[in-house]
């Protein structure tokens, strides 16, 4: 009986950090009602507050979640097993692009967009926001740098700084999608993404063979 109770607990606060994933990704953290994600999740508020303290105590949890969800996501992906880390690199904003799929809450960065909002009233949201997006963007840099020095490119750039720019973009471009209410905008932004790290690479006329 024990064991079952452990299940359902944890499949209740899944329940609840799924809810306030896609609830906060289409209204935003402040429009969002501990209701809301109650009733999505199909719990009681008794049930919540057994988890959390409130609401931002959620957000943090849920950013953790983000994070986790997302990493699978990108770890399981078919370009994370390319050779060469330039492919891999060109092949992560084409993964990108084709992922924006569904309406809008469905494919914007739940890290991000909570963050625009709460960047200063809610710093423990922040921070948990920034580090998803940190984390994510550590596992892009190191395909840049291993592309960096499979190519001998060099320039008043690091890898660092190129696989922010590549969240900066992404991020813009989630804004943009929300502005005009549709992906088309995003994709073209992602484009023009792979199309400036060809550029920095020289792609295709440095590129090694295989």
């Amino acid at each position: 009986m024990m064991a079952v109770t452990a299940v359902e607990t944890s499949n209740t606060k899944t329940k609840l950090l799924d809810a306030a994933l896609t609830a906060i990704r289409a209204k935003g953290y402040t429009a969002t009602t501990v209701d809301d994600i109650c009733d999505a999740a199909g719990v009681t508020k008794g049930a919540f507050f057994h988890h959390f303290k409130s609401k931002e105590d959620l957000a943090v949890v849920a950013a953790r979640h983000w994070g986790a969800l997302t990493s699978g996501l990108f770890a399981s992906a078919p370009y994370r097993a390319l050779p060469d880390p330039l492919d891999r690199i060109l092949a992560y904003v084409d993964f990108r692009k084709a992922i924006l799929q569904g309406e809008l809450p469905e494919y914007t960065c739940f890290a991000g967009t909570t963050i625009q909002e709460v960047y200063d009233t809610h710093p423990l949201i922040r921070e948990a926001c920034e580090k998803t997006i940190s984390d994510h963007a550590a596992i892009v840099e190191a395909d840049i740098a291993e592309a960096l020095r499979k190519y001998h490119v060099t320039g008043n750039w690091t890898a660092q700084s190129l696989a922010l720019y590549t969240q900066a973009v992404l991020q813009g471009a989630f804004i943009l999608a929300k502005a005009k209410q549709n992906s088309v905008v995003a994709a073209d932004c992602i484009d023009h993404l792979r199309r400036y790290i060809e550029m920095l690479f020289n792609q295709p006329k440095t590129k090694e063979a295989a």
